[in-house]
């Protein structure tokens, strides 16, 4: 065929997609009528972890997965959109990796909320402002975000999505590298890239802000005296940065895990991570014990981590994730005896176990 001629059958095909899409829009319509009638959620992870799954298996052209993931996220995050003014908050300001985040999960056509701290996202959900909330929860070099961690402990919400992102920190300035003095960022980020800036700018004054948006913007600032500043691409194109150096985070594989929070959690998928907390009574083995709760009916644990409870001094919280469903015959059965051995034991939510 002639390039008109593909031309041409590109855009035949382009016509059928369309006709296809808005087909596919009315009939997600009339699903969300039926939610909203029977007072359902109108965002499901599980059906759209199913339906990407499923669109992965059968695929059998061109389109390689990491593709075929976006353009139906995209359309998916059309329909949310078309159903309800659909608004999710986050950790921002805009262009910071929580936003990045986000945009994986719910796409470009729903309301994003930015947030100047971890306790304003859980409130908005919480008073309902935001349908969704989206937090970081750990990272692969840093581990776990302590601030997302407490506030769990008197939050209403539940934990219904996760979302895998793959950090890539980036060097930006407005001057050249030779002139910088001062390097700005998150301090978790500093943490990622801590043997590349102690290699590149073992001098160098660095300071902690709140976002690596906010650091790209002094970098702009403060441009006249020598600021620089570490974090994604999308903040350098935001305050028209360049980029000096890419990729300078010490671990390739550095990946930050975020929690989508809401009022409900998810039923079960066959394939999911159930999030809980607990405090144990103050008495000899009451730790052992509450664990073997879990190995006697051998539940994998993935996580555990301890923080302070500020209900009283010396009183931990436990954070631990477990391989499962909270509706799970055994899993139940585990939480039942957990709360023999505990003062507090609280379900955070069970979600699908993605790894994207």
């Amino acid at each position: 065929m002639s390039l008109e001629e593909i031309r041409t059958q590109i855009d035949l095909i382009d016509h059928d997609l369309l006709n296809l899409l808005s087909r596919r829009a009315d009939l997600v319509h009339e699903v969300g009528v039926i939610k909203k009638r029977d007072g359902l959620q109108i965002y499901a992870p599980e059906r759209e972890q199913a339906l990407l799954d499923r669109l992965v298996s059968i695929n059998q052209g061109r389109l390689p997965e990491k593709s075929i993931r976006a353009i139906y996220r995209e359309i998916m995050s059309a329909a949310l959109a078309l159903e309800e003014d659909l608004k999710i908050a986050y950790l921002g300001p805009e262009g910071t990796w929580t936003h990045q985040a986000a945009i994986k999960k719910f796409g470009h056509s729903v309301a994003y909320s930015p947030q100047p701290n971890f306790s304003d996202v859980f409130d908005q959900v919480a008073r309902r402002q935001a349908d969704y909330g989206v937090v970081p929860i750990e990272n692969s070099t840093e581990g776990a975000v302590s601030h997302t961690l407490d506030l769990f402990v008197e939050s209403p919400l539940h934990i219904c999505s996760q979302i895998l992102l793959r950090i890539e920190n980036c060097l930006m300035a407005a001057i050249p590298r030779e002139q910088i003095k001062t390097l700005y960022s998150h301090p978790q980020v500093f943490g990622q890239c801590r043997s590349w800036i102690l290699k590149n700018f073992p001098e160098a004054d660095l300071v902690e802000v709140s976002s690596t948006t906010k650091a790209a913007q002094l970098a702009k600032e403060k441009s006249h005296e020598g600021a620089a500043a570490l974090g994604g691409a999308l903040a350098a194109e935001i305050h028209d940065l360049i980029l000096l150096e890419t990729s300078i985070q010490d671990r390739a594989t550095n990946t930050t895990r975020f929690l989508v929070i809401g009022e409900k959690t998810c039923p079960p998928t066959g394939n999911d991570r159930t999030s809980i907390l607990f405090a144990i009574n103050d008495r000899p083995g009451s730790l052992v014990n509450a664990l073997q709760a879990f190995d006697h009916l051998q539940i994998n644990l993935s996580k555990i981590e301890s923080r302070p409870s500020k209900r009283k001094d010396w009183e931990y919280i436990f954070h631990v994730d477990l391989s499962g469903h909270h509706e799970n015959q055994n899993i139940s059965a585990a939480l039942k005896d957990l709360e023999k051995h505990c003062s507090l034991v609280k379900i955070l939510g069970s979600y699908p176990d993605t790894t994207e």
